[in-house]
This record gives structure tokens, sequence and C-alpha cells, in this order.
């Protein structure tokens, strides 16, 4: 009953890769750093998981003191690879274009792992 299929939802998630020196080219062809790192993460990768409801609070409950969050998302899948550094598109689908993913629209603010299961808390943020 942990994981019922009819209540899973899909959602996707990019796993953070590097943080690259962000360079742009001049008039000449040299390719100079403009000082600012930039954040890589990977393709966008789909799952289904157990997603709750909207809700928000700062929790000291069977995992310890949680930072205030938008969305729990619960797995069994105890080789979820999402992790405290990984983007999560829940309300919205992930679009490539001009070569670029549409901008997402939850970040993982903690994970909390147990003996089964696996709770995700997620916060919305806008991207622009």
């Amino acid at each position: 009953m942990r994981s019922l299929q009819r209540n899973m939802r899909t959602m996707w998630y990019r796993l953070y890769q590097a943080s690259d020196l962000l360079t742009y080219t001049d008039e000449y062809g040299n390719e100079l750093s403009i000082g600012e790192t930039g954040q890589t993460y990977s393709d966008p990768v789909e799952i289904k998981a157990n997603i709750s409801t909207a809700s928000g609070a700062v929790l000291s409950e069977p995992y310890g003191r949680i930072p205030d969050y938008d969305k729990v998302i619960a797995t069994s899948n105890m080789n979820c690879p999402i992790d405290e550094n990984s983007v999560l598109y829940i309300d919205t689908e992930p679009v490539r274009s001009d070569g670029e993913w549409s901008a997402h629209d939850y970040i993982v603010v903690r994970i909390a792992k147990s003996l089964n299961d696996i709770r995700i808390f997620a916060k919305r943020v806008d991207v622009s």
C-alpha cells in the first residue's frame, strides 16, 4: 500500500553535474571569462512517484527538522538518484527549445530516507 500505482504521478528530475565558468567570445575571437559560474544539469529523466498536494511547514518529526517546503514526494524506489542538488519539474513538463531546457519549477530542500522509502521535500521556485 505504500506505493500504489494509482497514487503515482509523473514528474521529471535533472541531476546536478558541474559548475562551469561562464565565458563569452569578444569581437576578436578571444574566449574570455565573465567571472561567474553557471550550473550544468543532466537531461530530464521521467519518474513516477507519490506527490503530495501543496502544503508547507517546518517539521521536527521523524526525520528531524525540515525547512519550509511545498510538496513531499514519496517513492519506495531506494535507488532513486535525486539528491539535494537536483531540480524538479512537477507542475510543468520540460521542453527543449533552442538547445536549452525550459525552467524547472521546484528545487529539493531535503531528502529523508527510511528503511522502506525515500521522502523528497521540494520547494516551488520561479526561475526566469
